[in-house]
């Protein structure tokens, strides 16, 4: 259904989905059937190709005027508001593009599937703005996508630092917009490999805790929040390590912000060598010397992102990548 007057300036082609230029100016008049919704929702309906947080970045930068005027994300729009909407090109960049070896899954024209390792930080940011995946991805690709921003040019989803895995990127900005909107809409296949202290009680299990920034340390993240966003994370026992530690498969149906790490350490059981969440009492108790010394040792979240799956982008089909337990990891396992 058509809400309301929607028209685009420069172009004659559809105006919901861009597929041929993605940056143009659009009016759109409101009709009674959406007075009184937010205007970052409302637009979220209309511009299909564009995320919610996106919609709000250009709301905040002052790329959306309603009658002209600069507003916020959250004003109620009326019937009859007429909304201008500029989506500008992708912002440019002065990263320095780094010759750093990636282990590539898979690469074509639209993405690129990559191995990230342990050490390395997805995107630039405070105290890490080279050595990280965008660096390297910019030298390896040369049309990757701008859309992500200035300092996260084709970067759609991460990993912690300490986490090692698949980890996708595209190459274009109509594959980036695609991805968003599949790991937005849960569609995503993310399996995790996570090693954590205890003996976890059940062999299967969800758990459901809204994740949001700690009201403690705002550092951290925590289900004790104002502001916490539907976190879901399902989970399954590969191996038990008597009443010491535990192996777990774990499928991801959202991706806040330390999610793994967050809801495990909260019920009691933290990755291993989680410096952040997990405690060092937690490898105190182990009962066998051996296997308490490699524990405490390990120098990482023993987390592994070991699985995703997606629809292709642009061709379609269903595409599913799988990374292999990394060195560190897979010693851990074999001494315990």
């Amino acid at each position: 259904m058509v809400s309301g007057e929607f028209t685009r300036r420069s172009t004659n082609t559809s105006p919901r989905a861009f597929p041929e230029h993605l940056y143009n100016d659009y009016m759109i008049t409101v009709d009674s059937s959406k007075a009184g919704l937010r205007l970052d929702v409302f637009l979220s309906s209309e511009l299909k190709n564009l995320t919610r947080a996106r919609i709000q970045k250009l709301i905040d930068g002052g790329f959306v005027l309603v009658g002209g005027r600069k507003t916020k994300s959250s004003y109620k729009i009326k019937k009859d508001d007429r909304i201008s909407v500029e989506i500008p090109p992708p912002e440019k960049h002065d990263l320095e593009a780094e010759e750093i070896p990636l282990n590539v899954l898979y690469e074509d024209g639209d993405i690129i599937v990559v191995n990230k390792p342990a050490d390395m930080v997805v995107h630039p940011a405070y105290g890490n703005w080279k050595g990280t995946l965008v660096n390297a991805l910019l030298a390896h690709c040369k049309d990757l996508s701008g859309i992500g921003g200035e300092v996260k040019p084709g970067i759609v989803h991460r990993l912690d630092r300490g986490t090692s895995g698949v980890i996708v990127a595209a190459k274009n900005d109509g594959a980036h917009l695609e991805l968003s909107r599949q790991f937005k809409a849960r569609t995503v296949k993310k399996i995790y490999r996570a090693l954590v202290y205890g003996a976890v009680k059940n062999d299967s299990g969800v758990i459901d805790k809204p994740i949001g920034r700690s009201v403690r340390d705002r550092k951290k993240f925590s289900s004790r929040t104002h502001k916490g966003r539907v976190a879901l994370t399902e989970w399954k026992v590969l191996k038990r390590y008597n009443n010491d530690l535990t192996l777990l498969e774990i499928k991801l149906r959202t991706g806040r912000t330390h999610q793994i790490r967050v809801h495990f350490a909260e019920a009691g059981h933290p990755l291993v060598g989680d410096s952040v969440y997990g405690s060092a009492r937690q490898g105190k108790r182990i009962s066998d010397a051996k296997r308490r010394c490699v524990a405490q040792v390990f120098g990482r979240p023993a987390l592994h992102a070991a699985k995703l799956g997606f629809e292709h982008p642009t061709k379609g089909g269903w595409m599913e990548f799988e990374a292999p337990m990394p060195s560190d990891f897979q010693k851990l396992l074999d001494n315990i």
